[in-house]
């Protein structure tokens, strides 16, 4: 199987799930996401009863209703099984304000085709990745296992990804939010970006 790269269309997809907020068990199909005009954000993250992953997905829950004003569907992801997710998120109180989906992978073909999966293990490496409503990938993040992301920087990224949607005749320069200054590229802000950027 072919690795997904930036930029790429992700093939239609489903995935098992654990639903938090219903009790339940259920379905992440990505062709919905995409009738309904949703960005998807997909969080790979090793494994269930781990140490730093409940923190990770704590921190994304903190997020949620910003995400979810900002139309993104939120899927966690690992080759856990969708009965150790609802296990899982019972037991560790750090997940009692998960109200995303949580996937399962178990046989690591979705891991796989994002490039996350680790052959030695079986699990997946702390991927991230934003997919437009139109099913392109429009970022991607990987860390070793070991270090833990940040959901403020993925509200950031994702706010920037959305606005530039919007307005494709502009781009976010380092540290945009929402709200400042953008550049929009043409020939007088070659060399001269440092005159926009200090608002001169």
């Amino acid at each position: 199987m072919e690795t997904l790269r930036i930029g790429q269309k992700v093939p239609e997809f489903e995935l098992d799930t654990y639903e938090p907020q219903e009790g339940r068990y259920g379905r992440f199909n990505l062709r919905d996401a995409i009738a309904k005009k949703q960005w998807t954000i997909l969080v790979f993250y090793p494994a269930d009863f781990t140490f730093v992953c409940p923190t990770e997905l704590s921190d994304l829950a903190e997020r949620q209703k910003e995400f979810r004003d900002m139309g993104c569907d939120i899927v966690s992801v690992s080759t856990d099984t969708k009965f150790v997710h609802l296990a899982w998120q019972l037991q560790e109180k750090l997940l009692d304000k998960v109200k995303y989906h949580m996937g399962a992978d178990p046989n690591g073909s979705l891991s796989r085709m994002f490039g996350v999966y680790d052959e030695n293990s079986g699990l997946a490496f702390r991927g991230t990745f934003i997919i437009s409503p139109d099913g392109t990938i429009v970022s991607t993040e990987v860390n070793l296992n070991n270090v833990g992301r940040n959901a403020d920087e993925l509200v950031r990224k994702v706010s920037a990804f959305i606005y530039v949607r919007e307005h494709p005749e502009e781009v976010c320069p380092a540290k945009w939010k929402p709200g400042a200054r953008t550049l929009k590229p043409d020939e007088s802000l070659v060399g001269n970006v440092y005159k926009k950027v200090q608002n001169k």
